[in-house]
């Protein structure tokens, strides 16, 4: 049956031919919708405000900043690191902070020492250029009074102190 099979000829011919129709597809509705979509830019750089009288103690540092335009922002990135003499990158930065206010008061720092800050901002479309950098110094430590060494008299005394601070001192205010 096979050889028979084999030696007839075979019409591969298609009855009925396939009918494709042309589709195009309207799109109209979804760009109407895309333009309608209110996008937001992403913000622009944040000021850094100087440090302010008072906003320091001898382990913590208050950083304060703001905008100068209405952007549109989610939170704020704040960096800072130690200011040091030895050469590292200047966009390192030794803490990075997500903050949701204008403002944040920083803790655990070295007393007596100077620490750079910058800050940028972020929304859904991306973040900020960083601020300029600010140089905010923590308070120095209290001094250490050497008891032993105090001498008085009716009219005089002579208190006697040491720094606890790597970094020199300005000046001392005694009181009495």
């Amino acid at each position: 049956r096979l050889e028979e099979f084999l030696k007839k000829e075979v019409d591969l011919e298609l009855s009925t031919p396939p009918e494709f129709e042309d589709r195009v597809i309207d799109f109209s509705e979804v760009e109407e919708l895309m333009n309608s979509i209110n996008t937001i830019p992403a913000p622009c750089a944040p000021v850094i405000n100087p440090q302010a009288p008072n906003a320091a103690t001898g382990t913590s540092l208050r950083v304060c900043w703001g905008l100068f335009s209405d952007d549109t922002v989610e939170w704020y990135q704040l960096c800072y690191k130690p200011v040091s003499n030895e050469r590292r990158s200047d966009d390192q930065a030794d803490h990075t902070l997500k903050v949701k206010e204008t403002y944040c008061t920083i803790t655990n720092l070295l007393p007596n020492t100077q620490y750079e800050f910058w800050v940028s901002a972020l929304n859904a479309s991306g973040i900020s250029p960083p601020s300029e950098r600010a140089v905010y110094v923590t308070a120095p430590s209290p001094p250490i009074i050497k008891t032993k060494k105090i001498r008085s008299c009716e009219n005089a005394a002579l208190v006697c102190w040491e720094s606890r601070d790597i970094n020199p001192v300005d000046s001392y205010m005694v009181e009495l």
